[in-house]
């Protein structure tokens, strides 16, 4: 039985939870297939993103927070947090 949606009346804002989840595999060539409302790591350390705005920057996660961002990248290099989630 699928489970009931009790919220599926209100519209959802940018600073509703996330409903979508996937493991971001980080690259220095690709750009992820959606843009991130944030992320979250299962290993606390340095993260280099770009930005929808286009900046890359390098941010620094703790394991188990969701940071948010909208981001159009994970970078392979400068990335050393493990396992990193995309939250939209």
């Amino acid at each position: 039985m699928p489970a009931t949606n009790d919220f599926a009346h209100l519209s959802k804002g940018f600073s509703s939870p996330g409903d979508r989840f996937w493991t971001i595999t980080p690259s220095d060539t690709a750009d992820l297939a959606a843009v991130t409302r944030a992320i979250n790591v299962s290993v606390t350390g340095p993260v280099r993103v770009t930005t929808l705005g286009g900046d890359t920057v390098t941010v620094f996660v703790a394991a188990g927070v969701a940071f948010p961002g909208m981001f159009t990248r994970i970078w392979a290099t400068g990335t050393t947090a493990g396992t990193i989630l995309g939250i939209r």
